[in-house]
């Protein structure tokens, strides 16, 4: 006879064999969440109209959820960018800025990834997109081959964790946080991965020389003023998208889902100025609309909102209208916009659905008193708190072998959110321990991209390398990158301040002393005299 305590673990384990099946997620999620909601139903665990959450979360909570819009403007916005010509420009340019020094062609692709992660937020295209064009430079002036497709597939990941990253979106939103929290959060670990990459390259340069040799001086096409001007016409667009995306978010100018939005006209205009058919009237209007929006910002920060304020807005939105329709114009780009657009419907459906099936499944899952089980299972692990991360992140990385970061966020989190919670909190406050268990998460699950069998990583490269690289060159390529994000997840875990610096410091006030003085406000004497005839 099946008890009560023995439904969850039979869910987890019935699970985990419909996965390995080989059936997509989204139903088997849906279809072991009803499996077991009906066998819980035939034992008397609940009864029917226990059933009725499951409808009433997925319309009252999962698709009237206003935060889930960001995701296909976000989605859309990388979609551009990926295939915009962004990604080679500044590839050529820092290539050019760096290569003299040694692992200058590995700096350049580590600050490129970086660059192009805070604004594209999607793996695939961007190690495609770096492979193609770095791979064969590379490969040219002698870059060891395990060098290159760890570097490549590794700068890739880093989109993962820069904002802003569609997975810390997702994290928030599981976690009931704030975006732009998760994203205040996730910039100190973006940055020390940065600096972990480039001083594995450093040491490479001392130790091991010939694994990344400087690029002779011949091979330099671009110097002095004429290699500056092509690196700041790289970054300078790039830092304006990422100012209106991320700074109007956290200067709370603007929600996730509109920062998106602007993000998704943004990436529309860059891909329109790149392209090399962008007319000379464009041009003119582009400068028109920069200037007007300089203006404007001038105006608002001196004075105030006024008409002067509102008209040079104006012409910035009419500006942009126009570039946006010069984009339209150029069949190159329409048809570029057109398959942003398909990209976007297939992820905003894929997510859509994988969340329809992780509510049935959390919601059975907590019927039968899965939560219960799982709080006691975790908090009785010994070590304590460093006990409990320790078990979660291995759980966690081990879990990437074979789960998407997505899945893991819809069918993972909700459960053990409210037990990092409750442990958590002694460590580092209510209002930061989950941002700090999110981002921790975050930077452990980068590692799914890039470790076998199914780091998708380091299957994008497999499809885009030279026959003459082996896939063996690839897999052993990444263990040393592994091992870096290993070493970034240990640091998020030991010094949580890496994480929590940078947030809003929480207010210590004892209520017992609060004190509330209301002025004494004197009426005039009430006249109650004879009432007038």
């Amino acid at each position: 006879m099946i008890t009560l305590e023995m439904m969850p673990p039979l869910m987890f384990g019935g699970l985990i064999i419909a996965m390995l099946i080989g059936y997509p997620v989204a139903f088997t999620l849906a279809a072991v969440g009803l499996s077991f909601g009906f066998l819980s139903i035939w034992l008397g665990f609940f009864d029917l109209n226990f059933l009725q959450a499951i409808p009433g979360r997925i319309f009252g909570s999962v698709l009237s959820n206003e935060l889930l819009l960001a995701i296909p403007f976000f989605t859309f916005m990388g979609a551009i960018l990926e295939r915009c010509g962004l990604a080679e420009d500044m590839l050529d340019s820092m290539g050019q800025l760096f290569g003299p020094i040694r692992g200058g062609l590995g700096y350049s692709v580590i600050i490129v990834g970086f660059i192009l992660g805070a604004i594209t937020g999607t793996v695939a295209a961007q190690v495609i997109a770096m492979a193609l064009i770095s791979m064969p430079v590379m490969i040219r002036y002698g870059y060891n081959i395990r060098y290159i497709t760890g570097v490549l597939a590794a700068s890739g990941t880093i989109t993962q964790l820069v904002p802003p990253s569609l997975v810390l979106i997702v994290l928030a939103d599981q976690l009931g946080k704030s975006v732009g929290d998760m994203y205040l959060g996730a910039w100190g670990p973006s940055v020390f991965q940065i600096m972990l990459f480039a001083g594995y390259t450093f040491l490479l340069g001392i130790f091991k020389p010939s694994h990344v040799p400087a690029v002779p001086l011949e091979a330099r096409t671009l110097t002095g003023w004429a290699l500056w001007k092509k690196c700041l016409l790289g970054i300078i667009p790039s830092a304006v998208l990422i100012f209106v995306v991320l700074g109007t978010m956290m200067m709370g100018l603007a929600t996730p889902t509109e920062a998106g939005a602007m993000g998704a006209v943004g990436a529309m205009v860059l891909a329109a100025i790149h392209h090399k058919d962008f007319s000379a009237t464009g041009n003119k209007v582009l400068i028109a609309g920069v200037i007007a929006a300089g203006i404007g910002t001038i105006v608002a920060i001196l004075y105030s909102e006024n008409l002067v304020f509102k008209l040079a807005y104006a012409v910035t939105y009419l500006a942009i209208v126009w570039i946006c329709l010069e984009a339209v114009r150029i069949p190159d780009l329409r048809d570029l916009i057109k398959q942003g657009y398909e990209t976007t419907m297939r992820i905003t459906c894929m997510v859509t659905f994988i969340l329809i099936g992780s509510t049935c499944f959390s919601v059975v899952f907590l019927g039968v008193s899965g939560g219960t089980w799982l709080e006691h299972l975790l908090t009785s692990l010994p070590g304590g708190v460093w006990g409990f991360l320790i078990f979660i992140n291995l759980f966690i990385f081990f879990l990437a072998f074979f789960l998407d970061f997505f899945e893991i966020a819809f069918i993972i989190l909700p459960m053990i959110a409210p037990i990092a919670q409750k442990i958590l909190t002694p460590v580092v406050g209510a209002d930061a321990a989950l941002i700090w268990f999110g981002v921790m998460l975050c930077v452990n699950m980068q590692t799914s991209f890039l470790h076998p069998p199914f780091g998708f990583a380091l299957f994008y490269l497999r499809g885009v390398a030279p026959r003459e690289v082996k896939s063996s060159d690839i897999y052993w390529g990444a263990m040393p990158w592994i091992g870096l994000q290993a070493i970034m997840v240990a640091l998020v875990i030991a010094f949580p301040v890496v994480v929590t610096g940078l947030l809003d410091k929480p207010l210590n006030v004892d209520l017992d002393k609060v004190k509330i003085d209301v002025p004494q406000i004197e009426l005039p004497p009430l006249d109650f005299g004879q009432p007038k005839q």
